[in-house]
């Protein structure tokens, strides 16, 4: 069972990309939301994410884990594969 991941992006992100190609590599399944031109969306990211206005800002579930950085540093400490996934 894999964990519930939200990430909050736009449409021209290079950061945006480089953290969905690491999901994406490792097979884990997550739902975009696109604030490019969508205000509420981007103030319910801000409040969400401990006033961050910068993209990405990731969320696995439901916890704030930070932008492409931070999810690059929990996969190079060993600690995003056990947040993946998640045993039932």
């Amino acid at each position: 069972m894999m964990a519930e991941i939200e990430i909050y992006s736009t449409k021209i992100c290079p950061y945006c990309v480089r953290a969905k190609r690491l999901l994406d590599k490792k097979n884990a399944r997550y739902r975009e939301i696109d604030v490019t031109d969508d205000e509420p969306e981007m103030m319910r990211m801000i409040k969400r994410s401990g006033g961050r206005q910068t993209v990405p800002q990731i969320f696995i579930d439901g916890v704030h884990v930070g932008g492409c950085d931070d999810l690059h540093a929990l996969d190079a400490a060993g600690k995003l594969d056990p947040m993946l996934s998640k045993n039932p």
